[in-house]
């Protein structure tokens, strides 16, 4: 009997819901619904509909119910930091703000000088310093008076509250809590001193699960809405690219992955946290993976600075497909003009192309003004962007690299392939670009692999699958990757790379 398992799939744009299933040692998927994810600003602040959110979960669940499958559980995946506020009352006691909210900006630079110092909250969790983490968020609510958070029971991240309306059971599941900056990696726990420095206590956040433990079944009322029966929810990797990093169809333990949409997340998966002087200085992050490992990573602007552009173009632009777009920038001479992709100018600015303009200026460059001349220094920038983080992995992958962290690290060898994945996985420049500034071969594919790797732990929590790599195994046999090999001109490459340097520093 084939069983069938429901993934929903959340990102900070759009959502799916998708149905899986298994057979022959192969992966079968079949996306049900798909929907926007609509920031709401309304009283100087931004905010996410969860109730929008949790209906178009019903609304996917009533599909399964009318074809009259039988599911064998359900499981949620989410963007990281964001949360919700639950009253004594077991109510949703406001939508919960966006980590887009400008509330954050100023925050991170109080908390840490007058709360917990930046050393110290590294030290304690190894996650990257950004200033909507929730940690800050948090801060940044109680310095205002939040109401929410001031009522509040506890405090859900978004697909425990998510699941916690399906099933009304709490959970803290352990890949979402560790993007909050609250999360100790070598206990596996909440801090107790970052939880009380905004005024919260460890009752506040539900139990700490791991990705694959069932959270509790759908409760009566959601039973009726949708037709099914008593489906179990399973606390999968909650964050989008937990499930994702899960989904790397790797052979081995040799290799770096790309995930790559609107953010691009670069990095290598690890036995253990890696948290020293180096680490702290690259601000690179801990995050929690499955079957106890770290995916040690770093975050980077990704094409959020390409999307924010074509937003801008004028119509005629926007009507011609990425491939045609992408295509003219491929005119340009290369190289023309580099930007740092993640200087501040880029993180949310009224105006993308007058940022990108107004950088090549103050660093003396020519200034892109057609959509091609723009494209062609998002795409080379982040190339570059890349190959200087890759770099860095490579650094902590290899303990010849750096001798002094061997003992710290353990050996955990070379990376000999980097693995993109995500919806950027199909933009087949940039990848071509990736594999050229990096020097290593590049596997692109699969696209869709948060919701595969939410579908994945599903099948292992229910023992259709062993461990990750049986996981892993099964992946690559069911999607089609395509492989990219260094080419061109090497030499130019690497004297575009010494001008970023100079440029991004």
């Amino acid at each position: 009997m084939k069983k069938y398992y429901f993934a929903v799939d959340l990102g900070a744009t759009s959502g799916r819901t998708i149905l899986g299933s298994l057979a022959d040692g192969r992966l079968e998927q079949e996306e049900l619904t798909r929907f926007p994810n609509n920031l709401i600003e309304t009283g100087g602040h931004v905010y996410w509909d969860i109730y929008a959110l949790y209906l178009e979960m019903i609304k996917g669940l009533q599909v399964v119910g009318k074809r009259g499958l039988e599911l064998t559980s359900i499981g949620i995946d989410t963007w990281g930091v964001d949360f919700v506020f639950i009253g004594e009352d077991d109510a949703i006691l406001r939508n919960p703000v966006a980590y887009r909210d400008p509330h954050t900006f100023a925050a991170i630079d109080d908390y840490l000088q007058h709360v917990v110092s930046q050393r110290e909250v590294y030290d304690i969790t190894g996650i990257q310093l950004m200033n909507f983490n929730s940690l800050f968020q948090l801060h940044a609510m109680r310095k205002a008076g939040n109401a929410a958070m001031k009522h509040c029971k506890k405090v859900l991240f978004m697909p425990d509250a998510l699941s916690w309306m399906l099933t009304g059971e709490a959970v803290c599941e352990y890949t979402i809590a560790s993007t909050s900056q609250m999360l100790d990696p070598r206990t596996g726990y909440l801090s107790e001193r970052l939880i009380e420095s905004v005024g919260l206590t460890r009752s506040h956040f539900g139990r700490m699960v791991q990705p694959g433990t069932k959270i509790g079944v759908l409760t009566p009322e959601v039973q009726k809405m949708t037709g099914l029966g008593a489906v179990p929810v399973i606390a999968v990797a909650g964050h989008d690219t937990g499930a994702a990093v899960a989904a790397v169809p790797a052979k081995d333990e040799q290799f770096a992955y790309l995930s790559s949409g609107t953010w691009s997340l670069m990095g290598i998966e690890t036995k253990q946290a890696i948290i020293n002087d180096r680490s702290y200085e690259l601000n690179f992050t801990n995050e929690g993976g499955v079957e106890g490992t770290t995916r040690f990573l770093k975050n980077i602007c990704g094409m959020w600075l390409y999307e924010r552009c074509r937003k801008e173009w004028p119509e005629e632009v926007r009507k011609l497909s990425h491939p045609e777009l992408q295509g003219s920038a491929m005119q340009v001479e290369s190289f023309r003009s580099i930007i740092n992709p993640d200087d501040k100018a880029f993180a949310n600015p009224s105006s993308m192309i007058e940022a990108i303009q107004g950088y090549c200026r103050r660093t003396g460059q020519p200034v892109p003004e057609t959509p091609a001349e723009l494209c062609r220094c998002i795409f080379d920038s982040l190339a570059l962007r890349y190959r200087q983080v890759f770099g860095w992995l490579k650094e902590f992958k290899d303990p010849t690299v750096n001798r002094g962290e061997q003992g710290r690290m353990g050996r955990m060898g070379r990376i000999n392939v980097l693995h993109v994945i995500g919806g950027g996985s199909l933009n087949k420049y940039l990848t071509q670009f990736t594999a050229d500034a990096c020097g290593v071969e590049v596997l692109a594919g699969p696209q869709e692999c948060t919701a595969i790797g939410n579908i994945m732990l599903q099948a292992k929590a229910s023992g259709d699958v062993s461990d990750i790599w049986q996981m892993r195994e099964i992946i690559a046999n069911s999607v089609e990757m395509v492989a990219y090999h260094p080419s061109g001109d090497q030499a130019a490459w690497d004297a575009a790379y010494q001008r970023y340097l100079e440029i991004a520093k």
